[in-house]
């Protein structure tokens, strides 16, 4: 083994790149011309020969080169990579923040945040820093138990807010799942199996009527509203369309061609990812032509501006929502029927009624659809299958207003 005063005054030949001094066990002190001194742990894996740097003489003597050669020897014989464990040690303490709960979060944010719209992630942030951060933010990850975590969403549910807690578990699983590759080989998702713990929940879905006989009295008396022509026009496009309710409170006079009956909806209106907003194709809506006739009345008073539906207070912004909706409540329908509800009564009657090709439904509506080949369903290329379905619709919607030659469900 060599000595402190061995490694002191060993030099490296002029005639010579380096010299190299044997300890014991594969470890040896290797001196350059310029006269550094460093040591070195040559080990065999896979049958190929590796060397480890265990530091510089003489920052590191004979002694605590030999402790280190043997700590590597150990990780080495418990079948790790000693080079490979030691770059991942230095990258675990590169981390600025540490691997706290609220410092992996906001890393995880980050990556994120920029792929959502700005709404989701605005209330993604507000639930960490609301629910979470509180309690368990400057917790290490390594450390963190199950039963912190559930405390904190238990607190969640004590206020009431019990949809709202089983989202705070979904963000905590995905700050998990992105934390978990950095971890030991040990560690465990302490999220799987609280959601049992959670009091369950349904989720609500909007009021819709699917009856033909009940949905007829309901358009009567849409078509009956006393209110303003706006909302009353509103609520009459809502059924034929069956778009979102944002999407068509925010309908502009530009997006309209009325003498090709199509209404064409920028991407970045659409229910979608940021980058699907950003790069996604406009959504393409036919108009029957019930609903040309009701844009082209509505013209002479708001076709001047921005705006097809401009808001009371101001033409600047569109409709409110709760301007539909407080009109389906005047009229006696506001517990069966909801302004969103009206895409599932379309989703419905379309084909239990009409027996229309769900897939050219499920274009209309805007849900991204695969056909039985697996291949995304092309909006553009089926534009007249889906004018003619939307005429159909709308014809259909006549009848049942008039009363009349309404089709029964079939049986089952």
């Amino acid at each position: 083994m060599l000595t402190n005063a061995e490694c002191k005054n060993a030099t490296c030949p002029p005639d010579k790149s380096r010299a190299r001094l044997a300890c014991s066990g594969g470890l040896y002190l290797e001196i350059s011309p310029a006269g550094s001194k460093r040591w070195f742990w040559k080990y065999r894996k896979d049958g190929k020969e590796g060397r480890m740097s265990l530091g510089s003489y003489p920052d590191v003597g004979p002694k605590d080169a030999r402790d280190a050669r043997d700590a590597a020897k150990l990780q080495k014989s418990q079948g790790a990579d000693p080079v490979m464990a030691r770059k991942v040690e230095k990258l675990k303490a590169s981390r600025t923040g540490g691997d706290t709960f609220k410092a992996v979060a906001l890393e995880w944010y980050a990556k994120q945040a920029p792929q959502w719209s700005a709404g989701h992630a605005e209330r993604s942030l507000r639930q960490l820093e609301r629910d979470l951060f509180p309690w368990i933010g400057t917790r290490p990850m390594p450390e963190l138990h199950a039963m912190e975590l559930l405390a904190a969403l238990q607190k969640v549910e004590e206020r009431g807010a019990v949809e709202t807690a089983d989202r705070v578990l979904m963000l905590a699983r995905q700050v998990w799942e992105y934390w978990l590759p950095t971890a030991t080989s040990t560690q465990r998702n302490i999220t799987e199996g609280l959601k049992a713990r959670l009091t369950p929940y349904r989720s609500a879905s909007f009021a819709a009527i699917v009856e033909p006989l009940r949905f007829g009295e309901l358009l009567r008396a849409m078509r009956s509203y006393k209110g303003g022509p706006l909302v009353r026009t509103a609520l009459q496009l809502a059924p034929l369309l069956y778009q979102r309710p944002g999407n068509l409170r925010e309908m502009e006079w530009t997006e309209l061609d009325l003498d090709a009956a199509l209404w064409t909806i920028p991407s970045m209106k659409m229910k979608r990812t940021k980058l699907e907003k950003e790069q996604g194709d406009a959504h393409t809506v036919p108009l029957p032509v019930q609903a040309v006739a009701l844009l082209r009345s509505l013209h002479p008073l708001t076709g001047h501006g921005r705006y097809v539906f401009p808001g009371e207070r101001s033409r600047d912004r569109p409709l409110s929502d709760n301007s539909v909706r407080s009109a389906l409540y005047a009229l006696g329908f506001g517990k069966e029927q909801t302004w969103h509800g009206f895409r599932a009564s379309a989703r419905t009657m379309l084909v239990d009624q009409l027996d229309l090709d769900p897939l050219a439904i499920e274009a209309n509506l805007a849900h991204a659809v695969k056909d039985a080949n697996g291949r995304s369903y092309n909006r553009t290329q089926y534009l007249k299958q889906r004018f003619d379905q939307i005429q159909q619709w709308a014809d259909y919607l006549d009848k049942l207003a008039a009363g009349g030659d309404v089709l029964q469900f079939k049986a089952a």
